[in-house]
């Protein structure tokens, strides 16, 4: 037992140890971390001596003095003395926030220096306008002013390297503005003079904030610079001159943008560039010059090339991964070159035939840049989808651009489908999102290209159904809008914004309006051409005036309504046996419902005129109304039935969730009676009985009311009796306070005699099967 006291003891004192050094050990790593802060939070620290150790009598002056001496005794170290050193000469600023250095050391002296280039420009306006020194002193008190504040800045570079940048850049801007007006405004350079002397500049900006490493020096000396032409113009109109001057500023940020990437800059210098040229561009879009043509076209490649250089330089040579934002720059800046170049050649006389032309160079271009980027692996998979959609994008627009201008609508639509396939597929919500603007602007493109094109259409006879450069846009901005759908049903998602809960049901209303209306669009657009074609000028002795046949237009009409129905039923037994959408299916079946009403008023009515139309012949002396008046109320039957059985389909899906043999079977006896009523007028009209169809109605009715008793007592269905009994009680009604003001005595007695005899043929029934009523009751 002693000897396990002893082995225990033994043990608890190695513990001690331990915990001894442990916590030694953590007091080392807390004074490590701190020491590491401070060599952080300090810039720059000088020792005035070397450190060197303590002596030894300086060791047995501290044992003497305890009272100065630390709790713990520590010997001292060279580290630990210049960590002492380091800790003294730490300046810590007492009350000054951060936004107090902000302002103080930073906004100020910018604001400070662009105030003084205003100030210097408006002195020099001033001087200008009020001739108070002549134009050559003026340059030189110009030049005077940049050199002194390019003097101070170098001077102040070391110690204030910042503060000095900022002096820099501002000499620069001055350098830029005097250059310019000495010479577009008063011509003491030639032009090779002047744009030597920018160039310098140029040269000394892109050096200069090469070698601070400042991007503010490009900021206000060369994108600044940018205001000169507005600050000091006369309106002298020189564009080439401006144009010249804002590409050799882009030029120094290219160059620039082969050792920094500064994002700030090229987006100033890109935004302000193609403001001034848009600005230009539909200032004088109605007088260009055929000199003008050739300096915006110009220009127009050589900026888009500067750009595309500037933002892919630094990319390429540092093997640089590309970001969302380095490609929507690149789209931006493809779309507006694109654009402008479509609108110059349409200033061209004859322009429009090389369209197609400068579609396929556009791809030409993205694909090499495309090839670039793929075999450097310089952008994920996603954003080379999206370069390569590009290419895709032109080369598909290309043959319609050639022969139409639809290629805008065409554009976005395509862009649309691919960023969607991208954002969907690949799981980048930035592009779907995207996508969905694309396909809002598209449609709403391709409503404008309908009214346009079909408005000057009507007046036209130079035109052909489906042969048409407007339909075939229609066909593929709805075949973009359905590879979306076809993605969006493939990729679901399991957890769906709002946004994308909303355009699960827009993208399929997008493709299938698209879809219907360009059809619908082209029979309208037939009709209405044959309409214009079939006038005639009458000559009478009231005067000239033109004829038209309008009985085309109840053609239009009555086609129109067939197509929907077509449409609609083929669209219900698709989605009936193939898509199964619960969705689709309620609203086809709405759909559906609503094309029944409108065929059961408006197009029984339009076929009554056409009925009219073929037996009165009223135009019979300029056109010829033959029986397609009377034997298209059969294809109309047709049709009709064929959207009956898809509503019977469609009500048949479980997904929908509803009783339907009750609703359907209503609809189909109002129907028939709706339709034999019809029917039985068409012909008694074309038998020249058209006085006696009150007679002939009344009895069709109480005839197909006594078939609906018999039937809702034979198969045991209360609601045919009930409906049986409201159609005999409306025949009754209009027997009495409408066909008995009009009908003959033997008439009278006829419809009489037949409601009666109907009436008691019902009761005898009623009371012969009462037994199987009761008992239905019951049940």
């Amino acid at each position: 037992m002693a000897n396990d006291q002893d082995q225990i003891n033994a043990l608890v004192q190695k513990l001690d140890i331990l915990l001894k050094k442990q916590q030694d050990f953590n007091i080392e790593v807390n004074e490590l971390r701190r020491d590491i802060q401070i060599l952080r939070n300090t810039q720059s620290i000088k020792f005035n001596e070397p450190l060197t150790e303590p002596s030894t009598e300086h060791q047995k002056s501290s044992k003497k003095e305890p009272v100065n001496a630390p709790t713990v005794a520590e010997p001292t170290t060279a580290k630990e003395e210049a960590k002492t050193t380091i800790e003294k000469n730490i300046i810590k600023p007492k009350g000054k926030s951060n936004l107090e250095k902000f302002i103080g050391e930073n906004l100020i002296n910018k604001i400070g220096i662009l105030i003084t280039v205003i100030g210097v420009a408006i002195g020099a306006k001033y001087s200008i306008e009020n001739n108070l020194i002549n134009p050559l002193t003026r340059i030189i008190l110009g030049y005077l002013v940049g050199l002194i504040l390019l003097g101070f800045g170098f001077k102040l570079k070391a110690k204030y390297e910042s503060y000095s940048a900022v002096l820099v850049s501002g000499a620069l801007a001055i350098l830029y503005f005097i250059t310019f007006a000495a010479y577009d405004l008063y011509a003491l350079f030639p032009q090779l003079v002047a744009f030597g002397i920018m160039l310098l500049c140029t040269v000394f900006g892109v050096v200069a904030a090469l070698n601070y490493n400042k991007s503010v020096i490009a900021h206000i000396g060369l994108v600044g610079a940018y205001a000169v032409p507005f600050l000091l113009s006369n309106n002298s109109g020189n564009v080439t001159i401006l144009f010249g001057y804002i590409a050799l500023i882009n030029i120094g940020i290219l160059v620039i943008s082969f050792k920094k990437y500064w994002k700030s800059l090229y987006y100033v210098s890109f935004a302000f560039t193609w403001l001034i040229y848009s600005f230009w561009y539909f200032e004088n879009s109605y007088s260009f010059s055929p000199l003008e043509l050739n300096i915006g076209i110009t220009f127009l490649a050589l900026f888009f090339t500067i750009f595309y250089a500037t933002f892919l330089a630094f990319k390429l040579i540092k093997t640089d991964k590309f970001q969302v934002g380095d490609i929507v720059l690149i789209m931006l800046n493809s779309f507006i070159f694109y654009g402008f170049g479509i609108a110059w050649l349409y200033e061209y006389e004859g322009g429009e035939n090389y369209l197609g032309l400068f579609t396929v160079f556009n791809a030409l271009i993205h694909f090499a840049i495309t090839f670039i980027i793929f075999k450097r692996k310089l952008a994920d998979r996603k954003l080379f989808f999206l370069t390569a959609g590009f290419v895709l994008t032109f080369i598909t627009i290309a043959v319609p651009v050639q022969l139409d201008g639809n290629w805008v609508t065409l554009i976005w639509a395509f862009e649309a489908a691919l960023l969607f396939w991208i954002g969907r597929t690949k799981k980048v919500g930035f592009y779907e999102y995207l996508s969905y603007i694309m396909a809002g602007l598209a449609f709403f493109s391709l409503t404008m290209d309908w009214g346009e094109s079909y408005s000057w259409r009507m007046s036209s006879n130079e035109w052909s159904v489906i042969a048409n450069t407007t339909f075939l846009t229609s066909i593929l901005c709805a075949s973009a809008f359905g590879f979306m759908n076809w993605i969006q049903v493939k990729f679901g998602l399991d957890q769906k914004s709002v946004v994308q809960k909303i355009m699960s049901i827009g993208i399929p209303v997008l493709f299938l309006s698209t879809l219907y209306f360009s059809i619908y669009l082209e029979i309208e657009q037939y009709w209405s051409n044959t309409y214009q074609a079939s006038k005639v000028n009458i000559d009478s002795s009231a005067g000239n005036y033109p004829e038209y046949n309008y009985n085309i237009k109840d053609f239009e009409s009555i086609w129109l309504i067939l197509y929907t129905m077509i449409f609609i039923g083929s669209l219900g037994l698709i989605n009936r046996f193939k898509i199964k959408n619960k969705t689709l299916g309620i609203v086809t079946i709405t759909a559906a419902l609503l094309a029944t009403f409108i065929f059961l008023t408006n197009g029984l009515y339009i076929l009554s005129e056409l009925r009219e139309n073929y037996i009165s012949q009223e135009l019979a002396e300029y056109y010829n109304v033959g029986a397609y008046n009377i034997y298209i109320r059969y294809i109309s039957f047709a049709v009709f039935s064929f959207l009956l059985f898809t509503i019977y389909k469609i009500a048949q899906n479980q997904q929908i969730k509803i009783n339907y043999k009750i609703p359907f079977e209503i609809l189909l006896h109002i129907s028939i009676i709706w339709v034999t009523s019809s029917e039985l007028l068409n012909w008694m009209d074309i038998a020249g009985s058209n006085q006696s169809y009150k007679l002939g109605l009344s009895i069709l009715w109480g005839v197909y009311a006594l078939l609906l008793i018999a039937s809702g007592i034979w198969k045991k269905k209360k609601y045919l009796r009930i409906g049986a009994i409201i159609l005999f009680s409306l025949t009754l009604i209009k027997l009495f306070f409408y066909d008995i003001s009009s009908l003959n005595t033997i008439s009278k007695t006829i419809v009489f005699v037949s409601l009666g005899i109907l009436l008691l043929i019902i009761s005898f029934l009623y009371n012969k099967y009462k037994n199987i009523i009761s008992d239905e009751t019951k049940e």
